[in-house]
């Protein structure tokens, strides 16, 4: 099959970002042990069994039109995570931080598309973080949208 130059790719990148993600291991400079507690998919709170836990939920997806025939694709991507402990707020902000390590570290994110060709990312940034602020404690919530470019 040959491949189609601008078609969406979010399975193939919300993929990579749940890969890239399970390494926050509690080891080295990651805080948290997610112990590989990473979906590509969105759970909702009945369905989170195991904390803490990520969870990714692709969004909107845009174009920007460039001379030559040459498109940009943005792609939104909601990231939720989940903490339960006694100081929930705390463990939310530990997490946080280690996503934000890996997406700064994987900006350029390899990735396959359905194909299985081999493609990279050209940017992923985080657009707002929202945490519950400690309300729903021993439970945390919090959502980092972040856009990736490709």
């Amino acid at each position: 099959m040959e491949p189609r130059t601008y078609t969406t790719r979010r399975i193939g990148i919300v993929d990579a970002l749940a890969k890239a993600l399970k390494k926050i291991n509690g080891t080295g400079h990651y805080a948290t042990n997610l112990y590989n507690n990473v979906s590509p998919r969105l759970l909702f709170w009945d369905e989170v069994k195991d904390f803490p836990a990520v969870h990714l939920n692709p969004g909107q997806e845009r174009r920007e039109y460039q001379g030559g025939g040459y498109k940009d694709r943005f792609l939104s991507v909601m990231v939720r995570c989940y903490v339960e402990e006694e100081d929930a707020a705390t463990a939310l902000a530990y997490l946080l931080e280690d996503v934000e390590t890996v997406l700064e570290e994987n900006s350029k994110l390899k990735y396959y598309d359905r194909t299985g060709q081999e493609q990279f990312t050209h940017q992923i940034s985080v657009i707002s973080i929202d945490t519950d602020e400690g309300v729903l404690e021993p439970l945390g919530v919090a959502e980092i949208q972040i856009e990736v470019r490709y």
